[in-house]
């Protein structure tokens, strides 16, 4: 690590943090006028000092007009909100809900323009700091996975195509309900039903903003508490192909967190571990939450220094190297994670499990991700795969490959679930790779030569033969198997 780790926060993470600043989950345009008031100089956001918000002196007629019905109709909705801090605020329905006559998605109820969807943009009138850091994250643009192998799955092997909504529901009731839909408009400005309801993280909102706050602050409480326990990133972070909750569930800080629920101290208002509490962390406590020398972000892309979810992993500095984009490079992103890791850890012990997880990611790569990338790759070039996605079996082998089996075995190093690493991981990919992926990819090459295509066949052959040579894969040889039963 190029920094020491007490330094960490203050290589990359802008803005000054007060460990005693409590943030209201409410706020008011005084206190957005105040800000206005700060020198010329401070003109970017992020860079503003946090304070804390200022409550409405009373509630607003609008507001409370709409509570007077809501109360009779929507009791459930009605009792969510007084027990939040909007309610004890006097932030009421209004003043989230009101739109401009303009937005595609404006309508006029009971003499007032609304909006039903409460955006990114409109909690920004007041959170306008997490806001702009929300929009920055790779949650804001996970809705942007259009032509994956996932959504091919999902439209067409999964769907039907007859051209009614009800095809598509693998879709709209499935993946975009995490990844968030492009929410549709209808004249009047009323939600279209094929895109709402939507929670997504990455919904693309009619007002032209990413993202739903509701998606980890569920309406209408948005409890911090809530938002902070594990089971709320288990809503999308389930299940093969990312199954973070598992994970999380079956290691040491999983294990600990359940064991010592009632010493997490949720409702604290800064919430710093290591302060507030040291029982376990939990997602947010790792990926988001302050610690003493760093400030709480909603950018949870910014301690992240690997890329675990692509076929073939890829560092941070990589990316950028690679692409071109701008921010905090890999080393600052990891020294920001370490930053939070020694709140209860020494430095040491953080030193050496980021060496062995280093060395596990890296490993997947040598021995399993270049390796099956190379053979598809040979078996589209050679023409022996078509362009279409999964429409041949070695297609489906390889996406469980490294979506299913290569994400546990990434994702089980990164959080210290070794269960998950070894056995849902890399006994996956081992099985896998050399009992299907292989021999699959040496039947197509028999196909096509026995059709008359030697040129393809022996193009992928060559490629199989070159990585059955490499030393990581000669465990498969007579002679080196021979030698490992002698011992």
């Amino acid at each position: 690590m190029k920094c020491t780790m007490k330094k960490r926060a203050h290589t990359f993470l802008r803005g000054l943090f007060s460990v005693i600043g409590v943030l209201l989950l409410v706020a008011s345009q005084p206190a957005m006028a105040e800000d206005k008031e700060l020198p010329a100089e401070v003109v970017n956001p992020l860079d503003r000092p946090l304070k804390a918000l200022k409550a409405f002196a009373s509630m607003s007629k609008e507001s409370a007009t709409c509570a007077t019905c809501h109360r009779e109709d929507n009791i459930g909705l009605y009792n969510q909100w007084g027990r939040s801090k909007h309610y004890g605020a006097n932030v009421g329905c209004y003043e989230c809900h009101q739109a401009n006559p303009n937005d595609p998605d404006a309508y006029r109820h009971k003499g007032k323009v609304i909006s039903t969807i409460v955006s990114p943009k409109d909690c920004g009138r007041c959170h306008e700091k997490e806001s702009i850091e929300f929009q920055s994250s790779a949650h804001a643009g996970a809705a942007d996975f259009e032509g994956s192998t996932e959504h091919a799955m999902a439209m067409m092997a999964q769907g039907a195509h007859e051209g009614k909504d009800v095809d598509k529901a693998a879709g709209s009731q499935a993946c975009v309900q995490c990844h968030g839909a492009k929410i549709k408009v209808n004249m009047s400005g009323k939600l279209l039903p094929e895109t709402w309801p939507n929670s997504g993280i990455g919904r693309l909102n009619p007002d032209g903003s990413r993202g739903a706050c509701s998606a980890c602050h569920q309406r209408h409480e948005f409890s911090r508490a809530q938002a902070r326990r594990p089971e709320a990133c288990g809503k999308c972070h389930l299940g093969p192909g990312h199954l973070q909750k598992e994970i999380y569930n079956q290691s040491k800080h999983g294990v600990s967190y359940y064991s010592n629920i009632d010493r997490m101290n949720l409702t604290s208002p800064k919430w710093i571990p290591g302060e507030d509490y040291d029982a376990a962390p939990t997602c947010t406590t790792c990926h988001m939450s302050a610690t003493k020398e760093q400030p709480l972000t909603h950018n949870t892309s910014l301690r992240v220094s690997w890329n675990l979810r692509s076929p073939v992993s890829e560092t941070v500095n990589d990316m950028m190297e690679r692409t071109g984009a701008k921010g905090p490079d890999g080393d600052e992103r990891r020294d920001a994670m370490a930053n939070v890791c020694i709140s209860c850890h020494s430095e040491r012990i953080v030193k050496n499990f980021y060496e062995q997880f280093d060395s596990a990611v890296e490993l997947y790569n040598k021995k399993f991700a270049n390796p099956g990338k190379e053979i598809m790759e040979s078996l589209a070039e050679a023409g022996l795969i078509t362009s279409k996605q999964l429409d041949d079996t070695i297609e489906w082998t390889w996406f469980r490959l490294w979506h299913h089996a290569g994400r546990a075995m990434r994702h089980g190093a990164a959080m210290n679930a070794p269960s998950v690493q070894q056995w849902e991981g890399m006994y996956e990919l081992s099985n896998l790779f050399y009992t299907q992926l292989i021999p699959q990819a040496r039947e197509l090459a028999d196909k096509a030569e026995a059709a008359g295509n030697k040129a393809a066949a022996d193009k992928v052959r060559g490629v199989l033969d070159a990585i059955a040579t490499r030393p990581e894969h000669l465990w498969m040889s007579e002679k080196q198997v021979a030698a490992t039963t002698d011992k």
